[in-house]
């Protein structure tokens, strides 16, 4: 009985299903069962509707374009870092590149450390 009342407390008054995309909802676990169809509908409009329980969050409901742009986020990202690579790649192919490395995979101990030395004192 109690969470019945404190039900009707919580859901007085009319809430709005204006619903600016990014907005956030929060309901109680027992507020978001007995309002379920309010509730989606928010989610659906692009709000993120928090559920608690006991006053802390325990679950979030979305749309489902917000759940195909978080589940596709990491392939982006590691699109985007492909991208990156096979760019900074290209740059690296030069002629004076590969040459650059033929001479460092060629050199002898003595020059590689004469060449580490006049790189130290670049750098200060």
């Amino acid at each position: 009985m109690k969470n019945r009342a404190a039900f009707k407390r919580a859901s007085k008054g009319p809430r709005s299903l204006k619903v600016s995309v990014g907005a956030r909802a929060s309901y109680t676990a027992t507020e978001a069962k007995h309002e379920f169809g309010r509730v989606l509908e928010q989610a659906i409009h692009g709000a993120t509707v928090v559920i608690t329980k006991h006053d802390a969050p325990r679950a979030v409901l979305i749309s489902m374009d917000q759940f195909k742009a978080l589940q596709d986020a990491p392939q982006m990202k590691l699109d985007t870092l492909s991208e990156q690579f096979d760019a900074l790649l290209d740059r690296m192919q030069t002629r004076q590149a590969r040459r650059g490395m033929s001479v460092a995979f060629n050199a002898s101990p003595k020059q590689l450390g004469k060449a580490a030395v006049v790189s130290a004192r670049k750098r200060g």
